[in-house]
């Protein structure tokens, strides 16, 4: 990113900005990354905009109309509207961040409106669907112990609503009941870094302990909890390929994925009763807006279940 400027001055303002955002937003690689990705984009464009690389003048001059040239060039190129806000929400931290450091201001990228973004409803799987894929875990393994391991990756995701990073980071110490740890409750690192505590249920536990006393691979408290075959900390991609096998074997749509367990978790607490705050927390959600997507889901049902049950629908779609 930092060849797309010959001006010193802003390669140092982006330098800072991204060690800002790493450590004091304290925002993951994954999110460092895209946010890179934006601003470079940015810069290219502005290199062929402006006639040459930018310079910390060039960005302070900046017009609304410089800047809808840029919203449009994305447009152009095929960007959904999710990447589009994702860029400008982007672009609108970095300059706030120059202007709060002192650094430049420019007051024109206020002028523009983040493009309507479709809300997107999360896909849970049924009670049972959940069920089938947790207990079938175990029939596409070659060794009994990684199907154990398999059986207790998704129980802990589909029992506890975690996402797949935040199960596959624990070590042994965080396992309750182990190393003095309470056995009804985990503490699991989110986003953010932010810790917060989750309730275990006792199939998740019971889960757990049946793969460890198999597994192959002894090991004290810093030990990775979810190892791999050859010992190391188990990778996303070989969870992620063994839930596609398992829902192939089990003819369950392509949105069955890990991430589906934790979907489904919120979605069949709500429908349980569970109130939206509980959720917020349990799921380490930041904002109460990002939890309100599973009423959606729940809405959905109700509506199927009204549709199929309550004799004035029957009724009405008999005429």
């Amino acid at each position: 990113m930092l060849e797309l400027t010959s001006d010193p001055a802003l390669t140092a303002a982006v330098e800072r900005w991204r060690d800002w955002l790493f450590h004091e937003k304290r925002f993951s690689k994954h999110t460092l990354d895209g946010y890179g990705h934006d601003l470079a984009g940015f810069l290219r464009f502005l290199s062929v905009h402006l006639g040459g690389p930018p310079g910390l003048k060039d960005i302070e001059g900046l017009k609304p109309l410089d800047f809808r040239a840029w919203l449009a060039d994305l447009d152009r190129k095929g960007l959904s509207r999710t990447s589009i806000a994702r860029a400008l929400s982007c672009l609108r931290g970095f300059f706030r961040y120059l202007e709060k450091q002192g650094i430049a201001r420019n007051s024109a990228i206020g002028a523009l409106r983040t493009p309507r973004v479709p809300r997107s409803v999360p896909k849970a799987l049924g009670v049972e669907e959940a069920f089938d894929l947790i207990l079938s875990a175990p029939d596409l393994a070659d060794e009994a112990w990684i199907g154990l391991r398999d059986r207790a990756l998704l129980t802990l995701l589909y029992g506890c609503g975690l996402r797949i990073g935040e199960a596959l980071a624990l070590d042994r110490d965080r396992v309750p009941g182990l190393f003095g740890n309470p056995a009804d409750a985990m503490t699991v690192r989110g986003k953010g870094n932010k810790d917060r505590l989750v309730p275990v249920l006792p199939q998740v536990r019971h889960a757990i302990r049946a793969y460890l006393d198999t597994c192959p691979y002894p090991g004290g408290g810093d030990t990775p909890l979810f190892l791999g075959a050859r010992g190391g900390r188990l990778a996303a991609g070989v969870a992620q390929a063994r839930v596609r096998g398992l829902r192939a074997l089990l003819g369950l749509p392509d949105t069955a994925t890990p991430h589906a367990l934790r979907h489904s978790y919120a979605t069949h607490l709500l429908a349980g009763g569970g109130d939206l705050r509980t959720i917020q927390e349990l799921l380490g959600h930041a904002s109460l807006s990002t939890t309100q997507r599973y009423t959606d889901v729940d809405l959905g049902r109700l509506s199927a279940v009204y549709d199929d049950a309550h004799p004035r629908a029957r009724a009405r779609a008999k005429d």
